[in-house]
């Protein structure tokens, strides 16, 4: 849904009456310490907390990750919400009335609003007339479906709210058009009539099937499942994408589930319907079902809100579609999985069972043996890798390493991968223990070192290298550009944000040198902080902007990605405190850094132009360039004797 742009009064009252405490409380733990509180963070996984909230301040961080903002962010980044639409949930928690900026538009937004209600609605009705039409006559056979097939008892099908869906072509639609009163418009939106090609009027998406009901996490209505009673295809169908549901978005029975992931401290996840409703039959009530797609990074961070350990089990089918399933479930949570982010397991049922047709014949107590043994997704990995191959045959023993050496190469952790190392070297030796140190160097020497991910600004000292490192010439790359870049780029972005007296320097700097930020997430901080600044009278007196951090705070919830990489620079631990107290050395230090960098790539560029220019048939063109690197040249080796001193002041 696209909502209005919201009244400025409105989302600074929903930040005014909605206590940050209160609202990160909901999610996560917290212990007072001091005048703050603390816990672990939701955004990362850690053992010991990082995560501060400022009752005072109204804010949260934390230090280990750099999330930060006030409670409308986080809500926003935990839940992977708009702005717009955690501000009107709070506000209707909060009971802020809401206002937007045009009286066309609040016409708009109630609308829309309301639509939402009546889709609600619409399908909470709808769940209610196939739960009757399963009682009756013409449900029956699913009803005998239920209770022999799938063995479910009373309760069971009452909590989960199972139905059936006649199979006349317009006994849903006369229901709710003729008999409710609902406009046919809203249960087409709602997904549960189509319109029909020819002669107009409309049809029962859902028609003779066996009906589960969709709920999000609050445990509303908002889409079905249908299963068919006969042989049509497809076997299983679900509701269309609507205002309410996105398939990539929604677990089935996490409304039920969401409870016993939290008290288990784990979430299984199942591929069916009814695997997930039987795991929850039988006790097990830890369990969600994917939707028929592939699990999704969305899905996996909305289960992992419920875990502390953030481990995740997928029992997926032991058959070929199955494991192909399996495969692409982790193919989409493997970058988690390979940071530590999620602890990943996979369990195969014996005898290429679902988890339905396990407990049919087992008990709990035997699936839940299986659960604590299931193998880390790494160990699944490598036994799908080997299996049905012989690794006495050169072909196959070719092929099942360069698969292995694929894989280890992704680990990051240097430890956990030293393990597979080893674990693998053991496999590939056959048993042959003297073999063992041979296959570990083979495979060490085949695993290049995983490449080294941006989650901070790293130190200049450790960017550069020790200080005993020659440094770079005039005609040479600089080794770790982008690195030294980075980091004076965010320092002086720091020192302008925390040092209020010295913005006016370090403007009339970058405006003396002609310099821009480089990196896009700094240019882009830089360019609201221009706007802010402006916008506060002609004089532009930047050192009167003692909110500004707040306000750029306020702005930036509507850009979540670039408020990812910036967030950082809005806070001052205490290795930053001392490294802005250098001022106004440690500005002219930043600004000589990209003043340096930037010459760098201009004398580079031309250079290369000058180098692939022919001079025989372009003399004039040959020349430009020539003259155009050699002048940049000639300031590389002016600045080169600043040069020392402003990496020494940077480190």
């Amino acid at each position: 849904m696209q909502i209005p742009r919201l009244h400025p009064d409105t989302i600074e009252e929903v930040k005014l009456r909605a206590d940050i405490v209160d609202v990160v409380s909901e999610y996560v733990v917290l212990r007072k310490r001091g005048k703050d509180f603390v816990g672990l963070c939701p955004f990362h996984d850690e053992k010991s907390p990082s995560f501060t909230v400022s009752q005072t301040k109204q804010m949260y961080y934390c230090f280990g990750c750099q999330a930060g903002g006030n409670a409308i962010k986080f809500v926003m980044e935990l839940g992977k919400r708009s702005f717009a639409d955690v501000v009107l949930d709070l506000a209707r928690r909060y009971q802020v009335p809401v206002q937007t900026l045009l009286p066309e538009q609040r016409q708009e937004l109630q609308r829309q609003l309301s639509l939402r209600e009546h889709l609600y609605e619409v399908l909470a009705t709808s769940a209610q007339f196939y739960q009757h039409a399963l009682r009756q006559s013409q449900g029956q056979k699913a009803l005998q479906y239920l209770q022999s097939n799938r063995q479910l008892k009373e309760e069971t099908i009452q909590q989960f709210g199972l139905g059936y869906a006649p199979a006349s072509w317009e006994t849903l639609y006369r229901y709710l058009v003729e008999d409710k009163h609902y406009p046919a418009q809203i249960l087409e939106k709602a997904g549960l009539i189509k319109p029909r090609r020819e002669g107009g009027g409309y049809y029962d998406v859902f028609r003779d099937r066996l009906m589960i009901p969709i709920r999000d996490v609050q445990g509303r209505v908002i889409a079905f499942g249908g299963r068919t009673l006969t042989d049509e295809q497809p076997k299983y169908l679900n509701s269309p994408e609507t205002e309410l549901f996105s398939k990539g978005k929604t677990l089935f029975a996490l409304d039920q589930a969401k409870g016993g992931i939290s008290q288990l401290d784990q979430a299984v996840v199942v591929e069916g319907y009814f695997d997930a409703i039987a795991l929850h039959t039988a006790g097990i009530n830890n369990a969600v079902a994917s939707l028929g797609t592939a699990l999704s990074l969305e899905q996996v961070r909305l289960i992992l809100r419920y875990t502390e350990s953030k481990q995740l089990v997928l029992n997926f089918d032991a058959d070929k579609a199955g494991t192909n399933a399996a495969e692409r479930a982790i193919g989409e949570i493997a970058e988690l999985a390979y940071k530590g982010e999620v602890q990943l397991k996979v369990l195969n049922l014996p005898d290429g069972k679902d988890a339905d047709e396990y407990l049919h014949s087992h008990t709990p107590e035997d699936y839940g043996e299986l659960l604590k043994n299931a193998p880390l997704w790494l160990d699944w990995q490598i036994q799908q890798i080997i299996q049905d191959r012989d690794l006495k045959q050169a072909t196959d023993f070719q092929q099942v390493t360069q698969q292995i050496v694929k894989l280890l190469k992704n680990i990051a952790n240097s430890d956990t991968r030293n393990y597979y190392v080893s674990y693998c070297a053991e496999i590939l030796s056959l048993g042959d223990t003297r073999l063992i140190p041979l296959r570990v160097e083979n495979l060490l020497t085949q695993i290049a070192p995983p490449p080294a991910t941006y989650s901070k600004p790293v130190s200049a000292r450790k960017a550069w290298g020790s200080s005993k490192s020659p440094l770079p010439t005039p005609h040479s790359p600089l080794p770790t550009e982008r690195s030294l870049l980075e980091h004076a780029e965010a320092l002086l972005l720091r020192i302008y944000l925390h040092c209020p007296e010295q913005r006016q320097a370090i403007i009339a700097e970058l405006e003396e040198r002609d310099l821009q930020f480089s990196l896009s997430h700094h240019r882009f901080l830089w360019q609201q902080i221009l706007e802010i600044s402006s916008g506060d009278g002609e004089t532009k007196n930047f050192a009167s902007l003692p909110d500004l951090i707040s306000r750029l705070q306020d702005q930036f919830l509507e850009f979540g990605s670039e408020m990812g990489l910036i967030s950082h620079l809005f806070h001052v631990d205490e290795i930053n405190q001392k490294e802005i107290l250098r001022t106004p050395q440690v500005v002219q230090a930043a600004i000589a850094c990209m003043d340096l960098v930037m010459l760098e790539k201009r004398y580079r560029h031309f250079l290369e132009l000058w180098q692939q220019t022919d001079p025989e048939t372009e003399p004039e063109r040959y020349q430009s360039y020539y003259q155009a690197f050699y002048a940049e040249k000639i300031k590389l080796q002016k600045i080169d004797r600043q040069r020392l001193f402003s990496i020494t002041e940077l480190l």
